[in-house]
């Protein structure tokens, strides 16, 4: 990994929009918890910002009201809880407390180290008073040990001596952002857990508490270690923990706090207190040191995996770094969570995990940390008793239906066009097992978690489908464009549910080596009278096409709507859904994402290079990207489409997306779906990466203004790395064993090192 890992930003703004968007950027998380940037010392009351910390999958329970109920709709959903705060530290000098918002701040910076795995906010301050201090404080959520959350709070005294104290809280009084005006977040404020607990405990405080309807509970203990001789005091009152430490200052010479916090929850620890309290002492165990330095080998052995260098843009290739470094966060590590569209960064759409974790994220795991990904798939399957209740909901009589929005594997999605009509999620769980069996070749795992949840999810085609005349067809569903919602026979659904039920075919066929896939079959009663249904449905699957314009149309549909003219739309009415009521939309030819276009970048075989072109121009006058997901796609058919002027302008817009704020919604969370797609973009897009069942291939043009650009890819036992020049494509295997590769349509056998001339017309 190259050095240009830390982003930074100085001096610090301190307005109410600033702070909130620090919040999210600068967020601490390892998979297990999450916990946004909040000042330590905290800000005026009138800033009105909520400290918020998360477990990923521990949630509550909310009933969904409807006016006008009828049969299946959702009637309770989950929605993840913010957890005790642990952050506040106000710091003392004598008689005055150090705050940003009071005397002068001299410097300020904040930054995150990709590297190291840390945050560190650097200030100089001199009181009102005329006394200066520096500080140095470095937030880690660690992933060496994953309940627990550091900060290593340093102050030095520049031009004084005298007493120093710090007032360290424990606060369970927490409550969920809210924004009544945006559908993607809660609409009303929202406490969601009581206390049964708040004790002292040793050197420290413990706080035990417990959602109010989904009855999980919650631990989290607190810590302090204050080198040099000091005082400390701990009360624990109204369910609230306090640690005040008192200390003498000598000028020049640095005082150093570390406050510990650990989270534990019931769904994964039977006795979530009593593992909180041993998850403290396993942190005072050990040094700070040798918890930096487990954090800095984890994360190096990521990046060996995953690095992305792009040679002549630094500003980009920081984005990119800053973007792979969000996705390690963000991933749970267990089969009790998933990655949700915001992460551990936000309350941004409840902390629901959507189809995005398969097609936007996991492809990227998949080739370069394939164990988290088979993490990933083990969630489904733990999911798949829900999915079928889920299908049997709405009337399917066999097979699953994953949901569009959920935590445990429950629908909560409250508007069912655009939402549980969603059916492309069934195919988007399948594509992600299929990419994984593709990359790793991993049977084994695939009949362990993989194969129940592939064939119940090809089970839900035949039943939502029918034959007319001659051709399979699948109508009511709404694909990936949630501005076009209930159609006939969307394309990018019915492309997916055909590489579906091929796979489905294929893989009953070569896991029928295994004695244990009888034992599956039995368990499903799979027959081979299904399996043939299967074939048959897939061969004569119906794929829309208009001959007079050469386009594969979104849906039946599409095409008789009107057309509305994006460049009259006023740009305050951006994105659609918070000013149009939805009929509205849904009457005129209008995206808000990628679909057709998307479909055509994971599934390209399907169509002629011709219709690929002709649909992408004809999308890309009529997509608004309102969604987050879009640009990317388009950056990446852009590039397939040797249209290198566009597919840069789309991944620059892309990859900056969050560190720019370009949708104006960072506060709720940084978006990591479309952090993935940067991967995406650089090695699908622009090194024309492909990943089937004849091999791997490439086809690297090289963006204009670039020098070059370098990644990893995992395949099967090997590690390749790529690297691109002006000149030249050099693909050497760093471990494993030689593969076979395609480049610019040649076949090779990479052995060691292998160079080829650069072809620019790809």
């Amino acid at each position: 990994m190259k050095s240009n890992s830390v982003y930074t930003v100085e001096p610090l703004k301190l307005d109410r929009y600033s702070l909130n968007f620090y919040e999210a950027l600068f967020h601490n998380a390892n998979g297990y918890i999450g916990i946004r940037y909040d000042l330590e010392e905290g800000v005026p009351q009138e800033y009105n910002l909520i400290p918020s910390q998360y477990i990923n999958g521990f949630y509550d329970t909310l009933e969904v009201k409807h006016p006008e109920y009828l049969h299946g709709f959702t009637q309770e959903k989950e929605i993840i809880v913010n957890i005790a705060d642990n952050q506040g530290i106000k710091l003392y000098l004598g008689d005055e407390v150090f705050s940003m918002f009071k005397g002068t701040v001299l410097e300020s910076r904040l930054s995150v180290d990709m590297g190291r795995g840390v945050t560190i906010r650097e200030v100089k301050w001199q009181s009102e008073k005329g006394k200066i201090i520096r500080l140095k404080i470095t937030r880690m959520a660690s992933f060496y040990q994953l309940p627990l959350f550091t900060i290593d709070y340093e102050v030095e005294p520049v031009n004084f001596s005298g007493p120093v104290s710090f007032e360290s809280t424990h606060n369970r009084q927490v409550c969920n952002y809210h924004n009544p005006d945006d559908p993607r977040t809660a609409s009303e404020f929202l406490q969601l857990t009581t206390p049964l607990s708040c004790e002292v405990k040793e050197d420290g405080t413990s706080v035990e508490y417990r959602t109010k309807r989904s009855n999980l509970s919650v631990a989290s203990c607190v810590s302090h270690s204050l080198f040099g001789k000091h005082e400390e005091e701990i009360s624990a009152k109204d369910y609230q923990g306090s640690s005040l430490l008192k200390t003498e200052a000598k000028e020049g010479e640095t005082i150093r706090l570390v406050k510990y916090a650990v989270y534990c929850d019931s769904l994964r620890y039977k006795n979530c207190r009593g593992q909180a309290e041993e998850e403290i002492k396993k942190a005072k165990s050990v040094t700070m040191d040798f918890l930096y330095e487990r954090q800095e080998n984890y994360l190096k052995e990521y990046w060996e995996n995953c690095s992305v260098d792009i040679e002549g843009d630094d500003e980009l290739d920081l984005a990119v770094k800053y973007n792979l470094y969000q996705l390690i966060q963000a991933v749970g590590k267990d089969r009790h969570s998933n990655i949700s569209p915001k992460g551990l960064s936000g309350d941004g759409y409840e902390g629901h995990y959507f189809w995005d974790a398969e097609m936007y994220i996991q492809p990227f795991f998949t080739i370069t940390n394939p164990a988290i990904s088979k993490s990933l798939i083990a969630y489904r399957h733990t999911t798949l008793q829900m999915a079928k209740e889920n299908a049997a909901l709405v009337g399917h009589k066999k097979g699953a239906l994953y949901p569009w929005r959920t935590i445990t594997g429950r629908e909560c999605s409250g508007y069912f066009p655009a939402g549980r009509a969603q059916y492309h999620i069934n195919g988007a769980v399948a594509y992600s097992i299929i990419n994984y069996y593709l990359a790793t070749k991993d049977l084994e795992f695939v009949l362990e978690k993989g194969a129940e949840v592939l064939f119940e999810t090809a089970r839900l085609w035949l039943d939502t489908g029918n034959f007319h005349e001659g051709k399979f067809m699948l109508n009511t569903v709404t694909g990936p464009d949630e501005y076009t919602c209930l159609v006939n026979n969307n394309y990018y659904t019915n492309a997916l549910a055909k590489y579906h039920l091929e796979w489905a075919v294929k893989l009953y066929k070569k896991l029928g080596v295994y004695d244990d896939f009888i034992k599956i079959k039995e368990k499903i009663a799979l027959s081979e009278d299904e399996i043939e249904e299967f074939s048959r449905a897939a061969a004569c699957m119906y794929l829309p096409y208009d001959e007079k314009l050469g386009i594969n149309p979104q849906d039946d549909s599409f095409l008789q709507k009107k057309k509305w003219d994006i460049a009259k739309i006023p740009q305050e009415k951006f994105p659609l859904l918070l000013h149009y009521h939805p009929l509205h939309i849904y009457r005129h030819q209008i995206c808000k994402q990628a679909d057709t276009v998307l479909a055509h970048f994971i599934l390209e075989d399907m169509q002629s290079e011709e219709t690929m072109r002709n649909s992408f121009l004809y999308y890309e006058k009529i997509t608004t990207h309102d969604s987050s997901l879009s640009k990317a796609i388009f950056s990446i058919m852009a590039a397939r489409l040797n249209m290198e002027k566009k597919a840069s302008a789309y991944f620059g817009e892309s990859a900056k997306l969050d560190l720019l704020d370009l949708q104006g919604n960072t506060i709720d969370g940084v978006h990591i779906a479309n952090m993935g797609g940067s991967f995406l973009t650089i090695v699908y897009g622009f090194a024309g990466f492909r990943l089937k069942e004849e091999g791997i291939s490439f086809a690297p043009m090289l963006p204009k203004g670039w020098q070059g650009y370098r990644f990893e890819v995992c395949y099967e036992d090997s590690r390749i790395q790529v690297q691109v020049t002006e000149q030249e494509c050099v693909f050497e295997l760093e471990k494993g064993t030689p593969k076979r590769i395609r480049v610019y349509g040649r076949d090779y056998l990479l052995e060691d090192v292998l160079v080829i001339e650069r072809n620019s017309s790809r």
